[in-house]
């Protein structure tokens, strides 16, 4: 896997339902490496701090080579690297190989995966449309969050290097099934509340489920 292009966002006032809103959802590409902090990446606009940065969901990934497919049923759209919100957009990234609790060093910095992207509201105003939120769901790749073991810079062409392969077997892609399903499979439900790179509040959550 290798960063196609890092990526910042600066606040941005938005119309949303008859008032105004700021999101830090429309991010473009910079000539220059970024920073991960612990929680958040240095520079970048978080403004929903409920939802987004924090430890577990310090910087997001996203998939180069899902692009094409998106472009194609968006063409009148200006496309830039981080047109889904995405900080690091990585060439080869895989849902179905990449587990939740890998360890990988990028740059100089250490991440470790934690969940599939969950899209809000603030995607569909980017796309100028809300229903981006089912067919991105639909579609099934979602991108990861990571959280970031050891802060460091990331610049575009950095691979990323597999430094520990996580000991659980859930897959990004099977997490992102099983929270988006109705019918919930009971023996990925026990492998994520097994996995302790998610985050212990989801946990709770999906623990509610488990009959």
């Amino acid at each position: 896997m290798k960063v196609i292009s890092t990526n910042i966002g600066k606040p941005t006032t938005v119309p949303w339902r008859g008032r105004e809103i700021q999101t830090g959802i429309f991010k473009y590409p910079v000539k220059k490496s970024i920073f991960l902090q612990k929680e958040d990446v240095k520079h970048d606009a978080v403004i929903d701090r409920k939802h987004h940065g924090g430890e577990f969901k310090a910087c997001y990934l996203f998939g180069a080579d899902y692009y094409g497919y998106w472009k194609e049923k968006y063409p009148k759209l200006d496309w830039n690297w981080g047109m889904f919100g995405e900080n690091l957009t990585v060439e080869g990234l895989d849902e179905n190989q990449l587990c939740v609790g890998d360890i990988f060093k990028v740059g100089t910095a250490n991440v470790q995966v934690t969940e599939p992207r969950q899209p809000c509201y603030k995607l569909g105003i980017r796309f100028g449309t809300q229903k981006i939120l089912k067919e991105f769901i639909d579609f099934g790749h979602s991108g990861t969050y990571v959280r970031i073991l050891e802060e460091g810079h990331v610049k575009e062409g950095d691979k990323l290097k597999l430094h520990e392969k996580s000991v659980s077997p859930l897959t990004v892609q099977q997490y992102n099934e099983l929270v988006n399903s109705r019918k919930k499979d009971a023996s990925i439900l026990r492998l994520a509340l097994e996995n302790d790179s998610i985050r212990k509040e989801k946990r709770e959550q999906l623990k509610k489920l488990l009959h």
